[in-house]
């Protein structure tokens, strides 16, 4: 009965040829190495791949990759002249907003100065249509060592104003006594209108900014026309009638003529002796400081020279005469 039981259509031996040993060895073989071989890598052409060959743990196999060349691309003179324009237009631009910093903070230091140093002498009142021209400070312009003189000399300047005041009194006393006087109450009215003025702007100007700058020139010009303001003292103090001052002399003329008149001239004759004294010992003064701060008469020139060359008004003088000498000689010939 068992062979009744068979099934008639099945194989007599369930075998499967697939699962012969040999034939799985071999077909496993083929498989690892063509998942092995690289057709890019000169080594799989020449050499079958080696399936006994093991890969350390741990290690990743990277595959070979093709060297692949990249172009090198030169960029075009005309691409190149560009990129120089624009990186010069860059830096101008950015010069031009330093340059335009720089002026802004310029005049913010300039109008800081002008704030801080606006001009105080004459020190009118606020009411007064007249303004103050001069800017004057001794703690803030003239070194601690030197303010003593410098001040003395403006005690000086402001002796020798009442002095000039004083002489145009005693002469309006002669004039009132003596008709004949008039000339010299004239003259001291002049002396005391142009002296006053003058001497503060040509000598006590220049001292205070000589020390203020340490400026040569101003030494200079300082020691010639003080100079010169000394003799005058010395001229008015001696008295020569009829000049407009009232000196020695001309008060000792009044003794027997008229004695307060010659009284009121000697006092100012007094005055003018001690204004010449005074300015003898301050030059003397100022002379021995000059030369302690090594100015030189070649040092003053420069300044005078740098000064002449940098102002503008002489530039345009300097300008004008030239075009001026040019058009005559193209006219002329």
């Amino acid at each position: 009965m068992s062979e009744f039981d068979a099934n008639p259509f099945a194989d007599p031996v369930d075998i499967n040829p697939f699962q012969d040993p040999s034939v799985t060895q071999l077909t496993s073989a083929n498989q690892q190495g063509i998942d092995d071989f690289n057709p890019f890598t000169e080594n799989s052409r020449l050499t079958p791949p080696n399936s006994d060959t093991k890969v350390p743990a741990g290690q990743k196999t990277i595959p070979s990759q093709p060297a692949i060349l990249q172009p090198t691309v030169e960029p075009s003179p005309q691409a190149t002249a560009t990129a120089a324009q624009l990186a010069l237009l860059r830096q101008q631009e950015e010069l031009e907003k330093k340059a335009a910093e720089l002026d802004r903070k310029e005049q913010e230091l300039n109008n800081e100065n002008y704030n801080s140093k606006r001009n105080n002498w004459p020190p009118f009142p606020p009411f007064c249509p007249i303004k103050p021209c001069f800017y004057q400070d001794f703690s803030a312009d003239i070194p601690a060592g030197f303010q003593r003189t410098v001040k003395m000399l403006y005690y000086l300047w402001m002796f020798h104003a009442v002095t000039l005041f004083l002489n145009l009194l005693a002469c309006l006393a002669e004039f009132i006594v003596k008709a004949d006087y008039g000339v010299d109450f004239g003259l001291a009215i002049l002396w005391f209108l142009l002296f006053t003025p003058c001497a503060f702007l040509c000598w006590y100007r220049p001292v205070y900014k000589a020390f203020r700058s340490d400026s040569s020139f101003n030494f200079f010009f300082f020691f010639f026309v003080f100079f010169c303001q000394i003799a005058l003292y010395v001229i008015q103090a001696v008295g020569i009638p009829k000049w407009g001052v009232s000196g020695w002399i001309a008060a000792l003329s009044w003794v027997k003529a008229n004695l307060a008149v010659a009284v009121v001239m000697m006092v100012v004759a007094v005055f003018f002796t001690v204004c010449a004294i005074l300015s003898l010992f301050l030059m003397q003064r100022v002379h021995s400081i000059f030369r302690r701060t090594g100015a030189s008469f070649q040092r003053a020139q420069e300044e005078f020279s740098q000064g002449v060359f940098t102002s503008s008004a002489v530039r345009t003088a300097a300008a004008s005469a030239a075009s001026a000498a040019a058009q005559n000689t193209f006219q002329g010939n």
